[in-house]
């Protein structure tokens, strides 16, 4: 099978080959709402300082926790004013599930470009897997920032592909991670000195969660862990996720109420007991659950579908991709320097069994700007995109809303 790919890239032309690993791909079959935005988008990278940060690698059971700053760096995309000079287009150079592989992608923004500044921008937090990093969900990025978001996309410490420690970080601080990248990007914006000044309506605020990601969104979005997650056998000792549960009688209060809306996808933990009814109930704000029913990581029945079912105070959605399984409309394509790897290893990452992931990536931006537009922006005509007949095979020969045809076959959408 190697020798076929080696074989297949061999025959390609250059000019095929310039394609290769882009990330604001939209194919001809793709949905209405994937199309990219009005705005020319600009990247920054940029790095965060978390003082006095609970420092759980080296917490001891029954002693003190020490604190240390927490450094993450982030990747921000947003609606850009280019100069005449200035030409779409950039590189991503980065890390990937296999460590040993970097991998170069290929963008529309623009590096270091100025921020439009007609307006302040809803921010959209993106929080990626464990392991990943901020480039898991890049297409999604650039793609939202096109259409007049601020998005910004974290590497988060202890988490990434070649930063992978003990799992108990990754549980303590997926959640305030989120948190406290809104903080820092409110500030930029309430900053007269910073590019961002004035760019970022932090008030209207959404998190993209995948995997990981997706569990600490569904906390930031009202739902406390449940005791039994407290006490998970690979959670931080002295019980300090209960800061974060359901039966920690301040833990509402330190909800952000800026946070509007979520969109947890393939999120972790229901199967593993990390939530029950009563810590669901919190869960308040709209939310879009994304899923595949052969989800084998997070599981469906007793995972992502649980936790729609149980957050019976959210408007919410469930968007399915049939036969899906972990690696569901969130990740990437699989990175062409995998294909002529020595060790591929790592590659499942970024592939499914049955699904094309550049067409399961335009299936989210869709419906990420539908949801996104409806709940952050007011734009109550992205409704009707929403509103739709259960089951996309079912549809009709109309098919779904920003659909064509038959195009929805494969997809479920629940709403309640």
């Amino acid at each position: 099978m190697k020798t076929l790919y080696i074989f297949l890239l061999m025959t390609l032309t250059s000019s095929t080959l310039a394609q290769i690993n882009r990330i604001d791909i939209i194919r001809p079959d793709a949905p209405e709402l994937a199309a990219h935005g009005e705005h020319d988008t600009g990247v920054r990278t940029l790095q965060i300082s978390l003082a006095d940060r609970p420092d759980i690698l080296n917490a001891r059971q029954g002693e003190p926790t020490p604190l240390y700053t927490r450094e993450l760096t982030i990747e921000v995309w947003y609606p850009a004013a280019l100069t005449a000079e200035q030409v779409p287009g950039t590189e991503y150079a980065t890390i990937t599930r296999n460590p040993q592989i970097t991998a170069t992608l290929h963008g529309r923004a623009v590096r270091d470009a100025e921020p439009a500044r007609e307006t302040s921008f809803p921010l959209v937090i993106i929080s990626h897997g464990h392991p990943g990093n901020r480039y898991l969900l890049s297409h999604l990025g650039e793609n939202l920032a096109s259409k007049g978001y601020v998005v910004v996309s974290i590497d988060h410490k202890d988490s990434t592909y070649d930063d992978q420690q003990n799992f108990n970080s990754t549980l303590y601080n997926r959640s305030y991670d989120q948190r406290l990248v809104l903080d820092s990007m409110a500030a930029f914006s309430a900053d007269a000195t910073h590019f961002l000044h004035g760019v970022v309506d932090a008030d209207n605020t959404a998190i993209v969660g995948y995997s990981m990601g997706g569990f600490g969104a569904v906390n930031n979005m009202g739902a406390g862990y449940s005791d039994a997650g407290v006490g998970f056998i690979g959670a931080p000792p002295n019980r300090q996720l209960h800061e974060l549960a359901a039966s920690n009688p301040q833990f509402r209060s330190t909800l952000d109420p800026r946070i509007k809306a979520g969109i947890p996808i393939a999120p972790w933990g229901m199967q593993m007991g990390f939530w029950d009814a009563e810590g669901l109930t919190g869960l308040t704000v709209p939310a879009l659950f994304v899923a595949g029913d052969a989800d084998a990581t997070s599981g469906y029945d007793n995972g992502v579908k649980a936790l729609y079912d149980g957050a019976v105070n959210s408007d919410r959605y469930l968007l399915v991709f049939k036969n899906a399984g972990h690696s569901v409309a969130a990740p990437i394509p699989l990175p062409v320097e995998f294909l002529t790897a020595e060790n591929p290893q790592g590659a499942a990452h970024y592939t499914d069994p049955v699904w094309d992931n550049v067409r399961m990536n335009n299936i989210l931006q869709h419906f990420a700007t539908a949801f996104l537009d409806l709940h952050l922006k007011g734009d109550t005509d992205k409704r009707r995109y929403l509103e739709l007949p259960e089951d996309g095979a079912e549809a009709g020969p109309d098919g779904w809303t920003g659909f064509s045809g038959l195009d929805a076959v494969g997809l479920k959408l629940y709403h309640n």
